[in-house]
């Protein structure tokens, strides 16, 4: 199975950077349970996360990091 969903976040400043920046790292999966529970992980640690499904899978979903928490209580609705 090729990967659908992917999830990024932002990783934590190490060291002194010369300039202002908001590094972030990406990881894909093939199921959208798997992306939530790790989106969930990463959140609980207090990052900033975003996800979505990769092109050209459809339809195409895009989750703001606004609508990160909404995304993961339809999980636990079902």
């Amino acid at each position: 199975m090729r990967p659908t969903w992917y999830v990024t976040y932002e990783v934590h400043k190490r060291g002194v950077l010369p300039k202002r920046r908001s590094p972030r790292l990406t990881t894909t999966f093939e199921t959208e349970a798997e992306a939530k529970d790790f989106a969930r992980a990463r959140l609980h640690e207090g990052l900033i996360v975003f996800a979505g499904t990769i092109n050209p899978h459809v339809p195409r979903q895009l989750v703001s990091s606004h609508d990160i928490g909404a995304w993961l209580a339809d999980e636990q609705e079902e």
